[in-house]
């Protein structure tokens, strides 16, 4: 009995053993590809926004001797900043000035794990409160660049971190009422869920942006606002605070804050992608999708996740070339007077369009 007990708890350990293997191997194999879209997205911003101010951005670093239109620039950056020391203020509290950077990290990475690839890639999307948890886990955020500011013991860094975190509270709202009506549209907090409930012949039209629209509009400014990006970038103003939360930090203390602020915006794309665009559905309508290779191309795949993801973020780099930043008490005018009513009315009207199965989408 004691050797049956014996074979049994062997298999158990090593069958536990084998699924944190298998975990960590994905883990790995998504954060690695997601840093590098992260080093890369600054290069691709100082490009875009390069040629839409009729400039050339960075065209020097590249590899083996050869320039390679400056694609070397983020790692040749990356070097630099590992080589930088970082300076601690002296009345600063050293280990929650350290964390601040890491918890902001954190929590920006965290969420992937229950965002679907494609109809069968994820680390834990089978998770059924993964709409909740995503909410949940970008809320903490607000927490790195609060104890930024405060641990830095500087006026500047503080009246940035408060402007911040107002802001934040502001708009989390709104973005929060916006997935609850991809929630009612949905019927479930799954997001592979989410994607296949916007599944059809009609291609983009069968897509939430077309019913959820007005929540789309704010959620998409919303998530602006929430990652401190242009023109809602008033927690780094240089004209009035000298770059705010982060004015003490330096080095990869700095660097972490930037390479946070980065993936929170892929972040966000991702997940616009995912509850008003299909996901991974093609936009093409199902008649136009040939057989063969060009099919399977044109046909749904993770290829579409990555192509509407990456034009979300051109709105990014497009907003912060384009537009001025916003005076302070306009943003909050705009979260709290504008948004929230909409969100809210607009939550009505798909409950209505659901109880009354309003067009393909709530069949």
């Amino acid at each position: 009995m004691s050797e049956l007990f014996d074979t049994v708890w062997g298999w158990g350990e090593f069958l536990w053993s084998f699924q944190i293997v298998q975990i960590v191997l994905g883990i790995v194999a998504l954060m690695v590809p997601l840093m590098l879209c992260v080093a890369y997205l600054t290069f691709a911003e100082r490009k875009i926004i390069g040629y839409m101010q009729v400039r050339i951005g960075p065209n020097r670093v590249g590899f083996f001797g050869y320039k390679l239109w400056g694609l070397g620039q983020p790692i040749a950056d990356a070097v630099k900043l590992m080589f930088k020391e970082i300076i601690i203020p002296t009345r600063a509290n050293k280990l929650l000035f350290l964390m601040a950077p890491i918890i902001s990290l954190a929590t920006a990475l965290a969420a992937w794990a229950v965002i679907p690839l494609n109809d069968f890639l994820g680390i834990a999307d089978e998770v059924n409160a993964g709409l909740l948890f995503v909410l949940a886990i970008t809320s903490l955020g607000v927490y790195g660049v609060i104890i930024a500011g405060w641990s830095s013991n500087s006026k500047y860094a503080f009246l940035g971190a408060m402007r911040s975190s107002a802001q934040i509270v502001a708009y989390e709202i709104a973005m929060g009422f916006a997935l609850v009506g991809v929630l009612i549209a949905a019927g479930d907090l799954n997001l592979r869920t989410i994607v296949e409930a916007q599944q059809g012949s009609l291609g983009l039209l069968d897509w939430f942006w077309l019913p959820l629209l007005p929540l789309f509009v704010v959620y998409f400014i919303s998530g602006v606002a929430e990652t401190n990006r242009a023109p809602f970038d008033v927690a780094e103003g240089e004209s009035e605070i000298v770059a705010g939360f982060h004015v003490d930090y330096s080095g990869m203390a700095f660097a972490v804050f930037f390479l946070a602020e980065y993936a929170n915006m892929i972040l966000i794309a991702a997940l616009t992608a995912i509850m008003f665009a299909g996901g991974w559905y093609t936009p093409l309508p199902a008649a136009w999708v040939p057989d063969g290779i060009l099919g399977s191309i044109l046909g749904n795949g993770i290829q579409w996740f990555i192509i509407k993801t990456a034009f979300f973020l051109l709105f990014f780099l497009w907003f912060r070339a384009t537009f001025p930043r916003y005076r302070y008490d306009q943003i909050m005018r705009l979260g709290w007077k504008v948004f929230i009513p909409i969100t809210i009315v607009w939550l009505l009207v798909v409950a209505v369009m659901v109880l009354a199965n309003v067009g393909p989408w709530f069949d």
